[in-house]
């Protein structure tokens, strides 16, 4: 952001980091307490699926009897939420720089949501979602840099960083 002063910077920090905030909240309210996804009522028993592409595999196979919308949101809705996250972090915190980082903390995000998912019995742990989610953060990354560089070589992105 060419000619931006600090204190700006500082500012849309600030704010982005409030958005960030309402984006957690928003996707704690649906894998937590959302109606429309079965969160209200807590299961007597554990629900947990520990083998990779096991319901990736049943969701796309199963997809006539499921509806395509129950797919969408299972396969592509994983990999959708996190694309905000991994593009939000190395914008709104200067310490996260790097693809390894932004993998490693939308699978720790990721995990600590399915380990409360398995704790509080709302949802299932399910380590497709895991990767699900973890693609979605690095592809927000993806998108954080083709965006970093494409303002960089317009000169629409000065020395700050954002």
């Amino acid at each position: 952001m060419k000619g931006m002063k600090k204190e700006s910077i500082g500012k849309l920090r600030w704010a982005g980091r409030i958005l960030l905030g309402i984006y957690l909240a928003c996707l704690i309210y649906f894998m937590f307490f959302s109606e429309s996804y079965g969160r209200t009522e807590v299961q007597r028993d554990y629900h947990y699926n520990l083998v990779l592409f096991r319901e990736i595999r049943r969701f796309i196979q199963y997809r006539h009897l499921l509806g395509t919308t129950a797919v969408l949101i299972n396969v592509v809705g994983n990999v959708a939420v996190f694309v905000p996250l991994g593009f939000a972090l190395p914008v709104l915190f200067e310490r996260i720089h790097s693809f390894v980082q932004v993998m490693i903390l939308s699978f720790g995000i990721s995990l600590l949501a399915e380990t409360m998912q398995l704790v509080l019995r709302v949802g299932c742990f399910d380590v497709d979602d895991l990767l699900l989610n973890t693609i979605g953060g690095c592809l927000g990354y993806v998108i954080y840099r083709i965006f970093r560089h494409w303002f960089w070589k317009r000169g629409s992105y000065g020395k700050e960083k954002l």
